[in-house]
């Protein structure tokens, strides 16, 4: 897992090279390692990037691209007012802007996210709501009736909304339970901001979540490839890419 965390994906004979064992022993390890959700397995190989079906785990896409999260939760930030409530959803890059979010207190923040619970539960001038549900590892977030139930009953004025792929001018993610989660945090938000990572641009996803044109923000941190943009430009879709700087 080290390995692919840093090379983002692992060839088989490499692997059974590198610690002296059969390729049958890497395609057992492998294969535990698939059940439990950790990677996504190709014919010679695994890799931690995501697929139609397969996101990694929370654990793992937390220590990556932290320049990168940074700069878009910087940009997103200036979209929060002290005062207002403030949906947050699952997801490394929305932990980023959570632990962000102390600087424009007072604020109400909703959040099913773990990482943003941990962050701000001790914060002064926050009010934190933490939605309930059933604990996911993996995503690091509480999903399922009880948060969908939860989010029913509240409203907020921004919510920021995550996803891994996006594909012409809709939006993917590869479980159901979250995008439902999402989905009830867009019903419950009077504004809509997505942030994306330029690289989940021209990738899709088993699920879709949602039509671009259903966010009123979308934040990246690069611009995207020129089919993306094309798709973007014919919609009449405007994209904000966040300053370098902004992360600073």
């Amino acid at each position: 897992m080290e390995i692919l965390v840093a090379e983002h994906r692992a060839d088989l004979d490499a692997l059974a090279e590198r610690f002296a064992v059969s390729r049958m022993t890497i395609h057992r390890d492998l294969d535990e390692l698939e059940s439990a959700g950790l990677l996504r397995k190709f014919r010679g190989g695994a890799t931690i990037e995501s697929g139609t079906r397969f996101e990694s785990d929370f654990r793992f896409r937390e220590r990556q691209g932290g320049a990168t999260k940074a700069a878009v939760a910087a940009a997103a930030l200036g979209l929060i007012e002290p005062g207002m409530t403030v949906m947050i959803n699952d997801g490394s890059m929305a932990a980023v802007l959570g632990r962000m979010t102390v600087a424009c207190r007072p604020l109400t923040v909703i959040t099913n996210n773990c990482a943003v619970i941990d962050a701000l539960r001790g914060e002064t001038g926050i009010t934190l709501i933490a939605l309930g549900g059933v604990y996911s590892a993996k995503f690091n977030a509480f999903l399922g009736k009880v948060c969908e139930d939860s989010l029913a009953g509240l409203r907020a004025d921004i919510g920021f909304i995550s996803t891994p792929a996006v594909a012409g001018t809709e939006v993917f993610h590869m479980d159901d339970t979250v995008v439902r989660a999402k989905r009830a945090m867009m019903d419950a938000a009077g504004r809509r901001c997505l942030i994306v990572n330029h690289l989940r641009f021209g990738h899709a996803a088993l699920h879709k979540l949602a039509d671009l044109s259903e966010f009123d923000d979308i934040i990246t941190d690069a611009r995207p490839n020129p089919d993306a943009i094309a798709a973007l430009d014919r919609a009449g879709l405007t994209l904000t890419i966040a300053p370098p700087e902004a992360a600073q």
